[in-house]
């Protein structure tokens, strides 16, 4: 039995497509694909992927993974044709790779934030964004399992980059992003808003995880 790294991006419509909904496309475009993978045992038996971290709905992703286990060897150019042929429009397999790191290891996720609003124009945008990452503390309520909570979100800022261009303002920011600490990126869309009494229409993109040297994910 060999495990194998699968590689994904998930865009256009499929973004709306839930962790759990993902899950099920990925099942039967298995099923559907013959390809030789470990099934479950027990009286419902099913091929066994576990996906690295979860995309928040409505997010893109460009580098997600799914690993699950062969029973007996195949082609990896040949697991991406077969699976690309049974994937809905958005989920595209690019790569199929062994695993290097366990997906207990990840710690963080870049992201790119595109933003623009109705209620100002992207210059002004612009400084009201750099206003916010630049105050002490920027306190916003995060919902747990445990309820409602005030966190600080500047605590957990790490490397970041502001721009604009003709139509949006840019923000790549590594956060958290891994079972013990994760900051979900929309905090920050909302937190500009809240403060300046605006709209703020985003456009969400992962593009990498990291472990805890912020080395990515293999």
């Amino acid at each position: 039995m060999k495990s194998v790294r699968v590689w994904f991006t998930k865009d256009k419509e499929a973004r709306y497509i839930s962790h759990l909904d993902l899950n099920r496309t990925m099942l039967r475009a298995i099923s559907h694909s013959k390809i030789p993978v470990w099934h479950t045992e027990g009286f419902n038996p099913h091929p066994f992927i576990t996906f690295a971290l979860p995309l928040s709905l409505g997010f893109r992703g460009v580098k997600e993974t799914m690993d699950m286990k062969l029973v007996e060897d195949i082609p990896y150019d040949e697991i991406i044709a077969k699976l690309n042929n049974s994937l809905p429009m958005g989920i595209r397999v690019y790569q199929v790779t062994e695993p290097v790191m366990k997906p207990g290891v990840i710690a963080y996720g870049l992201f790119d934030i595109k933003i623009n609003s109705a209620d100002v124009p992207v210059d002004t945008l612009y400084k009201l964004t750099n206003n916010l990452f630049n105050m002490d503390e920027i306190m916003v309520e995060k919902k747990s399992k445990k309820g409602i909570r005030e966190v600080d979100l500047k605590e957990n800022f790490c490397k970041y980059t502001i721009t604009q261009d003709t139509d949006n303002v840019n923000i790549q920011i590594i956060l958290p992003a891994g079972s013990t600490t994760n900051v979900n990126p929309s905090l920050i869309v909302k937190a500009i808003g809240d403060i300046n009494n605006i709209e703020i229409y985003a456009d969400i993109t992962r593009l990498d995880i990291y472990n805890g040297e912020v080395k990515s994910f293999e």
